[in-house]
C-alpha cells in the first residue's frame, strides 16, 4: 500500500459524500503518481500533487466554514502541516535535490487513510446530515480482498 510499488484506490476509502469521495479518489492517485514518479518526472508529480491539495483542502476548509463544522479547526490545521511538509519538499526539488520526494510520498500514503477514517468521515457525515438529514450510504466492493491486498496476503486475495 504505503511502499514504492504503489498507493491505490480501495473502496475502503468511500465515506458517502461523492464531492469528497471524488476529491479522495484524486489525492490517491496523485500519491501514486508520485510514489512511481523518477527524478526527472518528479517536479511535475509533485506540483500536480500541490494543485491537488491546494483544490482538495480548500475544498474541505469551505464545506467546514459554510456547515460551522464544530471541529473544523483541528481539521484545517492538520491540512496546513500537511501542506507545509509538500511546500518543503518542493522547495528541496527546486533546488535539484529529490532525496525526500518518495519518502513524502510513502508518508502520504500513510498518513490518507487514517486522516479519512478519523477526520474525514466525521465531516462527511456532518455533509450529509447536513445536507440530507441523514448519515450517508457507502455500498464497498471487494473491501475483504482490498485489505487483504493492502496488507500484502497472497492468501487472501481473490481468485483471478
Amino acid at each position: 500500500m504505503s511502499d514504492d510499488s504503489g498507493f491505490g484506490w480501495t473502496d475502503a476509502y468511500l465515506l458517502g459524500y461523492q464531492p469528497m469521495d471524488a476529491t479522495h479518489h484524486e489525492f490517491v492517485e496523485c500519491v501514486d503518481a508520485l510514489l512511481s514518479a523518477n527524478d526527472a518526472l518528479a517536479p511535475a508529480a509533485l506540483d500536480a500533487l500541490i494543485d491537488h491539495a491546494r483544490r482538495h483542502f480548500g475544498e474541505e476548509r469551505d464545506w467546514m466554514e459554510a456547515s460551522r463544522f464544530p471541529a473544523r479547526e483541528c481539521h484545517i490545521e492538520e491540512h496546513d502541516k500537511v501542506m507545509a511538509s509538500v511546500l518543503e519538499v518542493r522547495a528541496l526539488v527546486a533546488q535539484g535535490d529529490c532525496t525526500y520526494v518518495r519518502p513524502l510520498a510513502r508518508e502520504l500514503a500513510r498518513w490518507f487513510p487514517g486522516h479519512a477514517d478519523q477526520m474525514d468521515s466525521a465531516l462527511a457525515q456532518w455533509m450529509v446530515r447536513k445536507r440530507l438529514g441523514g448519515a450517508p450510504v457507502v455500498l464497498r466492493r471487494d473491501v475483504l480482498a482490498n485489505a487483504a491486498l493492502a496488507a500484502g496476503s497472497p492468501h487472501d486475495h481473490p481468485p483471478s
